[in-house]
């Protein structure tokens, strides 16, 4: 029982092996928790903060140590946890010809930084939720794309954005957890809630090959070391039925300007992660969903009724990669084109916030039955110019458009590979029960 002793901060006096472990502990989550990376000050002074965007707040709260370059990886924990040891060995050696510090307060500023790291992180997530940024609703090429051409993870938040009530209530949750972790007495309810939430998170990660895998357990390590602190008395008190001393260490703060700079930064911090941060995130635009307005009253699916290449008429073909199968066009300036040209799948770009509508590519992550393009329109001479969204897949369409009514759409121009093409679209009134409602009687 000795080490739940410690991890309780049951202790009347520390004894040799538990120093040691607190020791490895301190310097572990100090190196994972505290920014220690030059460039994340670099970032830091780099805000225009008379002009905060949320997604500066949100690049912040994402921090964790990376040692090697490119994606995440448990590498980076393993070097964490070497440093903890050679120093937590270099500390001990030190400390046998000194007085020892006193361990108790120690262990409560440790627990001090956890607790606000991990508030960060959860915070952060759980406004993006509230205001359903992190998984909005599917677009319409979406719900025209078959099942079958999304990865399982697109699948997975696709199913979180067909139901907003949920991923509110998903938000609501992680916020609360996070504003129990601000205060000592509520940190261990608050660590928790996080336990069995972001627990979930990373399980779902690793189920649908999601990408934050390794970022949401960085999360849940952090919990369930805060929660440990009274698991063992939760234990004893709950489950063995047996008397159960309660945390008796109270922090000190001596002096008027300890006592100002704790309230001090601990206002700040609401301030600013909770207020500025919500309010932002209310207020600014969505991160994941293009806003430049699309071609006016164009939005929805069309049928290639017509595809002339090289003055070639090319019949409807189940089994031609060169002939467009259907066309969307979304209320934003994005078109996608369904064909049987195979589609290399998009890079996930994580959870980054892009500003740049051509960098917003959650519209064609995880999706290979369509080729996205970003489009930018010259209404004097009708023209409409044309991007494939896909890093993977550079190129440019300049194509004139004719609208002889509402429902066609003519293009004529150049396609990727410089051939002149000649497509007639015609829009197909097509209702979507996710829409329309699926509890009223439809006619379709």
């Amino acid at each position: 029982m000795a080490y739940l002793d410690f991890l309780s901060g049951n202790t009347a006096q520390w004894k040799a092996h538990q120093k040691a472990l607190l020791r490895f502990f301190l310097i572990y989550f100090f190196v994972q928790a505290v920014p220690l990376d030059w460039k994340y000050y670099a970032q830091l002074f780099s805000i225009q903060w008379g002009n905060l965007h949320y997604g500066d707040l949100f690049h912040l709260s994402r921090y964790y140590p990376r040692f090697f370059p490119g994606g995440d990886t448990y590498a980076n924990w393993l070097v964490a946890a070497g440093l903890a040891l050679v120093g937590a060995l270099i500390w001990g050696k030190v400390e046998q010809n000194r007085q020892s510090p006193d361990y108790d307060r120690l262990y409560y500023v440790q627990r001090v930084i956890l607790r606000y790291r991990l508030a960060l992180g959860i915070l952060t997530y759980g406004f993006l939720k509230i205001f359903l940024l992190q998984a909005p609703f599917p677009s319409l090429s979406h719900l025209n794309t078959a099942y079958g051409d999304f990865t399982a993870w697109k699948i997975f938040t696709l199913s979180l954005g067909v139901a907003p009530v949920y991923e509110i209530f998903l938000g609501v949750v992680e916020v609360l957890a996070g504003l129990l972790l601000l205060y000592r007495k509520t940190a261990s309810i608050g660590a928790f809630v996080i336990l069995c939430f972001t627990g979930n998170v990373f399980l779902s990660n690793l189920a649908y090959e999601g990408g934050e895998s390794i970022y949401s357990l960085y999360l849940v390590v952090m919990a369930l070391f805060l929660f440990a602190f009274d698991a063992p008395r939760l234990i004893r008190l709950l489950s063995l039925e047996k008397p159960t001393a309660p945390n008796t260490f109270q922090p000190v703060f001596a002096t008027h300007w300890q006592k100002s700079t704790r309230l001090l930064a601990k206002s700040a911090f609401v301030l600013l992660f909770v207020f500025i941060y919500a309010a932002r995130a209310y207020s600014d635009d969505p991160y994941k969903v293009p806003q430049a307005p699309g071609l006016s009253g164009a939005a929805g699916i069309y049928n290639v009724k017509t595809f002339v290449i090289n003055r070639d008429t090319l019949p409807y073909s189940a089994s031609d990669p060169l002939r467009w199968k259907d066309v969307v066009f979304e209320k934003w300036a994005t078109l996608s084109v369904r064909s049987l040209r195979p589609v290399q799948l998009a890079p996930s770009q994580g959870e980054g916030v892009p500003r740049n509508d051509r960098e917003k590519t959650y519209e064609l992550e995880g999706s290979a039955g369509r080729h996205y393009y970003h489009y930018g329109i010259d209404s004097l001479k009708q023209v409409l110019v044309l991007h494939n969204k896909n890093p993977r897949t550079p190129e440019q369409l300049i194509l004139h458009y004719e609208r002889p009514d509402t429902n066609t759409i003519r293009l004529r121009g150049l396609n990727e590979n410089r051939d002149s093409i000649w497509v007639t679209l015609e829009k197909i009134p097509r209702k979507y029960l996710l829409v329309e409602g699926r509890r009223r009687s439809q006619k379709l």
